[in-house]
């Protein structure tokens, strides 16, 4: 019988409940978590302060010294090798032969914290108390491969799932209509580690990322083509039931059927959803020159902050962002011409986003992360860049119960090692999902019988930061 013909009058709930040996409804029920119709989730969230998190990734490694951490020391001896007293062993990081590079920034302090900010970012900067920084942050991946990896899934090797995974296994989404968990990059170029970085590792397939274009589709493939109708839709699912039922026969093991039959839920659901939620001609002209949309150098950056604070607000949980998307923050030369031009794409649209979600009574509700893989030496590289410092560097946090106006630990006179409170990945992880509700050793998923934790077992969360 041709399927083309057939006619098939059973709900689509119905079908997901027969096809694929099942995993149909097991894909379903992840996605009615959100509407409290089922699914047990992992853990009993805490009390959270956060409902979602916007992650506002620099990839290749911002210049802390630059931007966030003035050291007067370090202006004082520029041009001279760096002292003994600073040297640890370290690989990968350049030669201690190399000469010391003073920053060329002023910096000021902002705010009635008294903040201090380079004027690389003017803007951010009058958003100083709300605000923590973290100058005293440290990770293990010396190459930009192991950083980001390590800075997305907590691990430098490849097999372990994202951040936003494991939020999204232990949360579920507040909206069925939208995915749990967005990543958008700002250029075409491929973004170290590729899709690894929002993948869900050993987990099932269905709590990885969803990666969102740029133009005027940003979800590809949404829409059917006009000549597919609703009977040759039918009958299409009809069929894919049968393949679906065949292959899980086969292969009991694998997730990806089920995220595959979720992603067609999923997706049969946004066809309604989405295209109003990624809409920016509903914004007001107020509102897209905060975020910098009447300029070139911030169109781009401003436009995915702005999605951002549309999407969190219909209940995405998980929001990344890339700037620099192929390593471009990697400055190892002309320092000042790439982070100058850098900077400018992202102040105003952070800014804006910050001002933005403030204003509309969601900066409580969500948690804003800034940062990159790692930072980037005090010592010179081919006389006016900077090489990989994964031993001290910065990052910041707004929102999302946290508390503004503050500084959090230091790294040395030079900026090289966190020194005073010094927060490993796993623990900037661990606060992470402290502010969202959730224990970084309560949250556990058995693989092969091995109880695993997003945090490696390691990592506490810094309670100093929340207010």
């Amino acid at each position: 019988m041709s399927c083309e013909g057939t006619h098939f009058t059973r709900s689509r709930r119905a079908f997901l409940r027969e096809a694929g040996a099942g995993f149909g409804a097991l894909a379903l029920s992840h996605l009615l978590q959100g509407e409290g119709l089922g699914g047990a989730r992992p853990v009993a969230p805490r009390k959270a302060r956060a409902r979602s998190v916007i992650f506002l990734f620099m990839e290749g490694g911002p210049s802390h010294i630059d931007l966030f951490d003035p050291k007067p020391e370090l202006q004082r001896l520029a041009g001279q090798p760096i002292p003994p007293s600073f040297r640890r062993v370290i690989t990968a990081m350049g030669e201690y032969q190399s000469p010391l590079l003073g920053s060329r920034r002023t910096f000021q302090q902002h705010g009635q914290s008294g903040l201090w900010v380079s004027d690389w970012l003017p803007k951010i900067a009058e958003c100083a108390d709300d605000l923590a920084v973290i100058r005293s942050c440290w990770a293990d991946g010396i190459n930009h491969s192991s950083g980001v990896c390590q800075m997305n899934t907590g691990s430098p090797l490849a097999g372990r799932p994202s951040l936003g995974s494991w939020v999204s296994y232990g949360l579920g989404t507040e909206n069925a209509n939208l995915p749990a968990f967005v990543v958008m990059q700002d250029n075409p170029a491929p973004v170290i580690n590729g899709p690894r970085n929002w993948g869900a590792g050993f987990m099932p397939a269905v709590y990885q990322g969803t990666r969102l274009q740029g133009g005027r589709e940003p979800l590809a493939h949404l829409h059917p083509p006009p000549s597919v109708g609703e009977a040759r839709q039918e009958a299409r699912l009809g069929f894919l039931n049968r393949l679906n039922r065949s292959y899980a026969d086969e292969h009991p093991e694998q997730s990806e059927l089920e995220a595959r039959i979720a992603s067609y839920e999923l997706a049969y659901r946004m066809q309604a959803a989405a295209p109003e939620a990624v809409d920016l001609g509903q914004e007001s002209e107020a509102t897209r020159k905060l975020y910098g949309l009447d300029e070139k150098a911030t169109e781009t950056f401003g436009r995915m902050c702005l999605q951002a604070r549309r999407l969190v607000e219909r209940g995405t949980r998980f929001v990344q962002l890339y700037s620099g998307a192929g390593s471009k923050w990697d400055a190892h030369t002309r320092m000042e011409e790439n982070h100058g031009g850098l900077c400018r794409g992202i102040d105003q649209p952070i800014a804006g986003l910050l001002r933005d979600l403030k204003a509309r009574g969601l900066l409580e509700s969500t948690l804003v992360v800034w940062g990159g893989e790692f930072g980037r030496t005090p010592q010179s590289e081919k006389g006016d860049g900077r090489d990989h410092n994964p031993t001290g560097f910065t990052m910041w946090m707004a929102g999302g119960g946290v508390k503004g106006g503050q500084t959090i630990g230091s790294t040395d006179a030079l900026g090289l090692h966190a020194v005073e409170e010094r927060l490993h990945v796993h623990d900037l992880h661990a606060t992470i999902l402290e502010a969202l509700g959730l224990g970084n050793m309560d949250l556990v998923y058995k693989y092969k019988g091995r109880p695993e934790r997003p945090t490696l077992n390691e990592g506490a969360a810094y309670q100093k930061i929340f207010g």
